[in-house]
């Protein structure tokens, strides 16, 4: 069996310059293959709004969705680093929530650390989330939450006073006690100045190669979202809604030109059973048409 891994394996591979990978999952059947991979690390985003319900954003993801996904995620995956995402209002509210629903992911659902999208305004929950013996990653940048805000996402640290912006809040929340940063759609040299200045991993989404590990959205790895526009960032790896649209065509085909199921695909009656069953009927039918 694997040793779990945990948030120390993920500095040993900082200080050693060495990259990890870490890819959004959202259910236990995913999270079985992913088993099988070289995979360092996984995070149940809010992302399923959109991935899996269906939303345009992923506003609509409360806490008891997330916390099922993530408990049906760790179960796919027991010996993985698993990362929940703190959904909408989960941690706005107030701080005692923020805390409260942060522990429903580590005791009823078995993550490893929470995501927290960030502004400086977020500084003391981050914090007390820490203080409370939850790691933390603060997700800086592109902050998807906050898309009511502006209406749009764009990218992060385009202008020198973003960059100074974005440089500065990563390092207030390490200072604040956050494990890791994530930062999303940022400019990849104000990344690479982020990752270089700070002494905690700093995983990528959409920030360039200098980051510590990248992360991408499951769907768009393997090529689900077929039709949708990748964002810029994003890459497919590989063509499962394909073949996966292929498969239900044949199954299609099979079940309406009675080639599926067949004999080998059926159970069976031993063939004395069989024949007594078949002199039971024919003795009953006899018997009533007698009557």
């Amino acid at each position: 069996m694997n040793a779990k891994k945990t948030l120390a394996d993920l500095y040993r591979l900082k200080e050693n310059k060495q990259k990890f990978s870490c890819i959004t999952c959202y259910d236990y059947t995913t999270a079985s293959i992913i088993a099988g991979t070289d995979i360092d690390t996984v995070m149940v985003g809010d992302s399923a709004a959109q991935a899996i319900l269906g939303h345009r954003t992923t506003l609509p993801a409360d806490m008891d969705t997330m916390v099922k996904l993530t408990a049906a995620v760790r179960r796919g995956l027991p010996e993985s680093l698993v990362i929940a995402d703190m959904p909408f209002l989960s941690y706005q509210i107030s701080i005692a929530e923020a805390i409260r629903n942060a522990g429903r992911f580590i005791t009823e659902a078995g993550a490893d650390i929470v995501k927290i999208e960030v502004s400086e305004h977020d500084i003391d929950t981050v914090r007390a989330v820490s203080r409370a013996g939850i790691a933390v990653m603060a997700h800086i940048g592109i902050r998807p939450q906050s898309i009511g805000l502006s209406g749009r996402l764009r990218a992060e640290g385009t202008t020198a006073i973003q960059a100074r912006g974005l440089i500065d809040l990563a390092q207030r929340m390490v200072d604040a006690g956050a494990r890791m940063l994530l930062v999303e759609g940022t400019a990849r040299e104000i990344a690479a100045i982020i990752t270089r200045r700070s002494r905690v991993p700093v995983l990528s989404c959409g920030s360039g190669p200098d980051c510590d590990g990248q992360v991408l959205v499951i769907t768009d790895v393997l090529g689900l979202n077929e039709g949708a526009k990748l964002p810029k960032f994003a890459k497919c790896f590989g063509r499962v809604g394909e073949n996966i649209r292929e498969a239900l065509t044949e199954y299609d085909k099979q079940v309406k030109n009675a080639s599926f199921p067949d004999d080998a695909t059926s159970y069976h009656i031993p063939a004395k059973e069989l024949e007594k069953l078949n002199k039971e009927l024919n003795r009953k039918e006899s018997e009533q048409q007698a009557l």
